[in-house]
């Protein structure tokens, strides 16, 4: 085996038990629902996010006026170098993310990151699963509600398709 192969077989061992031992479920499922458990780095994951109850953020209007000034950043900050809606690239399928999260979830996520992974158990297994950390891109929580913006004008285009 070459080092490469290695790696990958370390890191899909990890992700699998990571999000096993945080939820209590199947390694496919990061619901993350259940009682607080230990990551393997030794710090409490959360068994329920913060920041992801109630209302999904496309069940709000989409804000025209952000939406340029979103896709604009997603460009600028490289975000589209690991995110994609539609395709999976090195991060997630952001299609439909304005459907599965709430805005707040979004904000805290593209603001906080690094936090996020250790304290958010949705965070946490979808580090597990991408074994890549979203890097912080300095934006602020007005340019964060852009971004969202441009998520919800984009999931509003698929679903005209």
């Amino acid at each position: 085996m070459n080092l490469r192969t290695v790696s990958l077989a370390l890191a899909a061992g990890y992700a699998a038990f990571t999000l096993a031992s945080c939820s209590g479920k199947p390694s496919g499922d990061n619901s993350a629902s259940g009682p607080a458990t230990p990551s393997t780095s030794g710090t409490t994951v959360a068994a329920v996010s913060l920041y992801d109850g109630g209302p999904r953020a496309s069940e709000t209007p989409v804000n025209p006026s952000l939406v340029e000034q979103g896709e604009g950043l997603f460009k600028t900050k490289g975000c589209s170098a690991c995110h994609a809606f539609g395709q999976k690239l090195t991060g997630p399928d952001l299609a439909g993310v304005t459907h599965r999260r709430t805005a707040e979830w979004m904000e805290h996520q593209i603001l906080h990151p690094d936090v996020m992974t250790k304290t958010d158990p949705i965070s946490h297994g979808m580090f597990a699963t991408f074994a890549l950390q979203m890097p912080n891109q300095g934006l602020t929580p007005e340019e964060a509600k852009a971004v969202i913006e441009h998520f919800k004008h984009k999931d509003h285009e698929l679903n005209e398709k």
